[in-house]
């Protein structure tokens, strides 16, 4: 039986270049560092850094990606610092709650985003109604 994601690998052009961003710019706690792989915390789940010499460079068209969450206190602040270290924007938000979605250095889509599952199921209850089958 699964119970829950294990962890998370991205393949990354440049160790140290992303091994900065997810610490420095995200402060993701930074677990361990070599030449060919990184790991850092994203609370209880780990991400990792694997270098890769066919990394892409260029987001994918698709909406596929990674959300972080933050508490509304620390969303202005961190999206100012994600601006400040030049990420690039790739959506406008059209969900509740604050949300920037922005690429890492090697164009993996990221989100950070203020509400919760249940924020989101009540506001999809809200706007959908029975047009959606709900298990929850």
């Amino acid at each position: 039986m699964i119970t829950g994601i294990n962890h998370i690998t991205l393949s990354v052009r440049d160790i140290p270049e992303s091994f900065a961003f997810y610490t420095d710019v995200l402060g993701l706690k930074p677990v361990q560092k070599s030449p060919s792989s990184a790991y850092v915390l994203a609370g209880p789940a780990w991400i990792a850094l694997t270098l890769d010499s066919h990394a892409r460079t260029e987001p994918l068209p698709e909406y596929t990606h990674i959300a972080f969450s933050v508490s509304q206190d620390d969303f202005a602040p961190m999206k100012a610092r994600l601006e400040a270290a030049g990420a690039r924007k790739w959506q406008e938000n059209r969900t509740e709650g604050d949300s920037y979605y922005f690429l890492d250095p090697n164009g993996h889509k990221l989100e950070i985003h203020t509400t919760d599952l249940q924020t989101r199921i009540a506001d999809g209850k809200r706007i959908w109604g029975d047009q959606v089958q709900w298990f929850v």
